[in-house]
């Protein structure tokens, strides 16, 4: 077992250790820092899959941007265990039943795909989710739709500060 290997399981593990452990934490904070570990070494993956730009875009989207977007509401709202309504338990018992059905169907699904497919990714040679192949489309190809889309951020931006300024 090589390098890339063991760098792969050890993602794995942590990404699912990571996730069972946002599901299991009794505090939201602690669920929002394990969800942001996730989404860690769900770039770490990516490195591997030599797409590196996806890895950066989800460090700061998601692990930046979002989660601490996810932390200030979680920490206003001033979740308490005593103001929690208690959950049924048919209810609690068909949330297990319909989560494992899911697993089970998302299981098959990949077994399927596995079966079906038989390729694999270019890890080393390939040069698929590079930074440089997608500047390149973007400023050679889709230079009109991405100018035209920042115009469009921008006046999104600017609507926002009209919108939120005090007379």
């Amino acid at each position: 077992m090589n390098l890339l290997d063991s760098l792969f399981y050890f993602l794995s593990a942590l990404a699912i250790f990571s996730a069972i452990m946002v599901l299991v934490s009794k505090n939201p904070v602690h669920s929002v820092l394990w969800l942001i570990t996730v989404f860690f070494a769900i770039s770490g993956h990516y490195v591997l899959l030599n797409a590196q730009f996806l890895a950066i875009v989800n460090l700061i989207v998601y692990a930046g941007a979002i989660m601490v977007l996810f932390l200030f509401v979680i920490m206003l709202m001033n979740l308490n265990a005593e103001a929690e309504p208690r959950k049924n338990l048919w209810l609690k018992l068909f949330g297990i039943l319909s989560g494992g059905s899911f697993l089970m169907v998302l299981v098959s699904l990949v077994r399927q795909t596995a079966e079906l497919t038989g390729k694999t990714a270019q890890l080393k040679d390939g040069n698929i989710g590079l930074i440089k192949n997608l500047g390149k489309a973007l400023f050679s190809d889709f230079v009109v739709p991405f100018e035209i889309s920042s115009v469009l951020f921008l006046s999104a931006m600017v609507g926002a500060v009209v919108i939120g300024k005090k007379d």
